[in-house]
């Protein structure tokens, strides 16, 4: 594995294609240690493997769509529309 700079990021590990292919579990390791992981064919970098961040999860409170929903008074009475169904 080759330590390189690139102009985009620092890319720690460049890594042949076949290379790659045959030590997969290790390198997705490594990129999920935050170390950027180039697989190269013909020595040009052609796919960079990072981690994908966590995403924060939004500050939930209680009651913070109070009085943005409402309920009809007439809410639980029958349906004209379904009076034929009802017994």
């Amino acid at each position: 594995m080759l330590k390189i700079d690139s102009k985009e990021a620092e890319i720690m590990y460049q890594v042949d294609i076949l290379e790659a292919k045959e030590k997969f579990l290790e390198l997705i390791e490594a990129a999920m240690r935050g170390e950027e992981v180039a697989i190269s064919k013909d020595n040009q970098p052609v796919v960079k493997l990072v981690v994908i961040a966590k995403q924060a999860k939004p500050n939930r409170q209680a009651g913070s769509a109070k009085g943005m929903v409402w309920m009809s008074d007439d809410f639980d009475e029958p349906l004209e529309e379904f009076k034929e169904y009802r017994s």
